[in-house]
């Protein structure tokens, strides 16, 4: 995770104005509203990482409730789109929703259909969003 963490810092990308990270206290509050824990990887993804920019892919923030990547807000959205409730989505991209699962896989959904899935965030991070590796094909109803 720390190598992962520093090659994710050293790509960061400079912005006019910085996001925030947040504490513990509001990690809690963040789980109260979603009815859910926030699975350890999450938790930690958001306490250390989630004030990076890089790319196109935009991952949940939990300090500004206004901003589109606000959590509770990218899961009310993904959950009326019919992402089963017990998933936490922390990230959109084409249509569709990377979600966490409570055990820490991270998994693509779209169009009602889960498509391939990491054994972590951290890999997810590694070679979704640091793109060693392409993200997954869109999932077509067949």
């Amino acid at each position: 995770m720390e190598d992962i963490l520093d090659l994710l810092r050293e790509k960061a990308e400079s912005v006019p104005v910085s996001l925030e990270l947040p504490d513990e206290d509001l990690l809690v509050e963040i789980e109260e509203e979603l009815f859910l824990p926030l699975p350890d990887d999450l938790r930690e993804y958001l306490l250390v990482a989630s004030d990076v920019v890089y790319g196109s892919l935009e991952p949940a923030t939990v300090t500004d409730p206004r901003s589109h990547t606000y959590l509770p807000e990218m899961a009310a959205v993904a959950w009326d789109q019919g992402l089963p409730r017990q998933h936490i989505p922390f990230c959109e991209f084409d249509g569709g929703w990377y979600y966490i699962t409570a055990a820490g896989s991270v998994h693509y959904w779209r169009n009602g259909r889960a498509k391939p899935h990491w054994d972590s965030l951290w890999h997810w991070i590694s070679e979704v969003w640091l793109g060693n590796h392409e993200a997954p094909l869109p999932v077509t109803n067949t």
